[in-house]
């Protein structure tokens, strides 16, 4: 008797990664995303960190913190590289947070609500893909998706839909942050 597969890694099609190739690119693209993050809050910090609005984004900072730690335990328990792109999303993250912040509060808001759309989007994505072959890992994306989300709702009550240009902004940052997903699994 065959027993279904456990997750779509075990389904792979020919041409497919393997399935720990799989998972190292799930890792590596993770770490660098919250990496990434990490850096759009410190920009904003730069900007905005004595301002009534600094509390709010320390404290999301600091969970990305938390997210970036067990990412980076992950990388090193399982043999993950970095992503190649890391330099770049030092200096790109922490350029996109500052210069979101320089427009206005709301518009640093706004940023963080369209990074974390995204990101909601990706990680439900991932761990519908583990499915139960990584339950460890998967409840780890799931927790990570939670805060994510949480933040892009404090952002909504921080005013981020008052941002100038708010659809414009949003749609740019989501399509640069889904480049920076797609370059970040593959370099």
């Amino acid at each position: 008797m065959t027993h279904p597969p456990k997750s779509t890694l075990d389904l792979p099609l020919p041409g497919d990664p393997s399935r720990t190739e799989r998972l190292a690119e799930i890792i590596r693209v993770n770490q660098a995303g919250e990496f990434g993050a990490k850096r759009i809050y410190e920009g904003q910090l730069a900007v905005l960190g004595k301002t009534s609005d600094a509390a709010v984004i320390q404290d999301m900072l600091k969970q990305e913190e938390q997210h970036l730690a067990k990412f980076n335990a992950l990388m090193a328990e399982r043999g993950v590289r970095p992503t190649a792109l890391e330099p770049l999303w030092n200096v790109a993250g922490f350029a996109l947070g500052a210069a979101t912040a320089l427009m206005g509060r709301e518009a640093a808001m706004a940023c963080t609500v369209a990074v974390e759309d995204v990101i909601g989007e990706h990680y439900a994505e991932q761990a519908a893909i583990l499915g139960e072959s990584e339950p460890a890992l998967k409840s780890t994306i799931e927790e990570f998706r939670r805060d994510e989300m949480h933040h892009r709702d404090v952002s909504l009550e921080h005013g981020a839909e008052q941002a100038p240009a708010y659809p414009v902004l949003t749609t740019a940052i989501k399509a640069g942050t889904r480049l920076a997903i797609w370059l970040s699994k593959r370099i």
